[in-house]
């Protein structure tokens, strides 16, 4: 396994997941902090007051990143902590605070990726509309604007939204995610519209303040993949396909209106609605970024039944599922990410990959993670073949360190960074060993996907091509590499590593 050879390593986090003190030296209230005081609204209570307090310790958390050989990081900024109440009056030193942690960055030798929404919408904007208001999609560009401006020479890589998806679908329409709402299709179609505008009004801000900045927008959505190739058509089609019914957590609702100037539904009310989309709404939508940002973890098995009607596949009892519950499914990164390619024809980075795992503090003081281990090798096995057919530049692990899990509070933990809340201390998992020394060989020695954890298990060489490696034997159903070739992994932690 290998990839190119400006193949981009890095992890990612986000501002209200891991910063904490969203009030200090003049910050703003945003939604969460809002939506978390509304009671039963978060696990256990939880809040994001505090986080991974990586207000204080970005510095830490940033030499940890470079000591494991990663050269990017994406986080995100506060808007609320930039401007508090939306308005364009700039609390100087909530941008300074981000000056620190780009010179940071920088000083560690590690790439900054600014992305400017990660869902922490300023609560006084809320208060006037939110993103049911056209005129929120505006003071965000002014924001994403004056940002680029002041960071230009620093930043070379900026993400407008992320995950526009998740706002309109867990925010606006399940009300699990701040602000909680419950809105009719008519009023979704409107909060989208809106989301849309925001990102072509402030790609072109960026545009304008760092004409050399490379500009993208983080998307998430259903991935397919075929259950034999015979399902390839079918499964691409259902990729793409926007419904009354399944239309919010798609890739195109997003995608085919900043690359492609529009979007087709089939038939039914989100097409009347769509209609109504003016052509100037349209265009001013039509950004093409620099590059998608993909945000993936997990997918459909897809076969094609009479006359090529889709057939989502059941899976069967004892289906590997991350702790969250989600369902490991590595070939999405084979076919999904070609789809994708094949759709948009730009340049793809896996912005978000990774999972909650049951993770705790061993006797040893270590914590020990092997399915996550286990999970990355499988999901980048299917990733080098997706790069066969697909244009992709980089893979951003979600996340760098355990934070609060939006409505999950801190009960899930997806870190390659264990962090112990009652006290912030941080420790290395297993897992960021095994993906410091990935990134450092760029996936070329075939030993780092061997896992010592108690008993040798040998990697995933893929589920469907049982030739793929002459000594390898089946076992459960899954195709893997002969125990004569495994190494305990714990040997490899030499002086080579962190």
């Amino acid at each position: 396994m290998a990839f190119r050879e400006d193949f981009v390593w890095g992890a990612a986090s986000s501002a209200y997941q891991t910063e904490g003190f969203p009030s200090a030296d003049g910050g703003g209230e945003s939604i969460w902090d809002a939506f978390c005081r509304r009671p039963g609204a978060i696990a256990n209570g939880d809040n994001g007051s505090i986080a991974c307090d990586g207000y204080h310790r970005f510095e830490e958390d940033i030499r940890l990143l470079s000591s494991l050989g990663l050269r990017a990081y994406r986080f995100s900024t506060s808007w609320a902590r930039i401007d508090p109440n939306g308005d364009g009056r700039w609390n100087e030193a909530g941008l300074q605070y981000y000056d620190r942690m780009v010179d940071c960055c920088l000083a560690n030798g590690v790439t900054p990726w600014m992305t400017l929404y990660h869902w922490e919408l300023p609560q006084a904007l809320e208060e006037t509309g939110g993103w049911q208001d056209r005129g929120t999609a505006e003071r965000f560009a002014r924001f994403a604007g004056m940002m680029a401006a002041h960071f230009s020479g620093r930043v070379s890589h900026f993400i407008t939204l992320n995950e526009p998806q998740i706002v309109l679908k867990l925010g606006y329409a399940d009300g699990i995610h701040a602000p909680g709402k419950r809105l009719l299709l008519p009023e979704l179609v409107s909060c989208w519209k809106n989301l849309m505008l925001a990102h072509g009004l402030s790609f072109r801000a960026i545009r304008n303040a760092a004409p050399e900045a490379l500009i993208g927008i983080a998307s998430t959505g259903k991935l397919c993949y075929p259950h034999s190739p015979a399902d390839e058509t079918t499964a691409r089609q259902e990729t793409f396909r926007l419904t009354d019914a399944d239309w919010m957590f798609t890739h195109p609702i997003v995608l085919d209106a900043v690359c492609l100037g529009r979007v087709e539904p089939e038939p039914g009310a989100l097409r009347g609605l769509l209609s109504a989309v003016t052509p100037a709404e349209w265009d001013t939508m039509h950004a093409v970024p620099d590059f998608i940002g993909v945000n993936s973890y997990n997918g459909s098995e897809i076969a094609a039944g009479p006359d090529g009607v889709p057939v989502y596949l059941p899976r069967p009892q004892g289906f590997a599922c991350t702790a969250l519950k989600w369902p490991v499914t590595p070939e999405i990164m084979a076919y999904g990410f070609a789809f994708l390619f094949d759709r948009y024809r730009l340049p793809l980075y896996v912005t978000e990959c990774g999972l909650s795992c049951n993770d705790h503090i061993f006797l040893d003081g270590q914590v020990h993670d092997a399915d996550r281990i286990d999970f990355l090798h499988r999901y980048l096995l299917a990733l080098c073949r997706g790069c066969e057919r697909a244009d992709v530049r980089g893979f951003f692990h979600w996340s760098l360190t355990d934070n609060f899990e939006w409505h999950s509070g801190y009960a899930e933990r997806f870190g390659l960074i264990y962090v112990d809340y009652p006290t912030q201390k941080r420790i290395l998992k297993d897992s960021a060993h095994w993906n410091a020394q990935t990134a450092r060989e760029n996936g070329r020695n075939p030993e780092l996907f061997f896992v010592y954890s108690g008993a040798i298990s040998a990697p995933l060489v893929f589920r469907s091509d049982p030739n793929r490696d002459p000594n390898a034997e089946k076992s459960g159903g899954i195709i893997r590499a002969g125990k004569d070739a495994a190494v305990k992994f714990s040997e490899r932690k030499g002086a080579e590593m962190p």
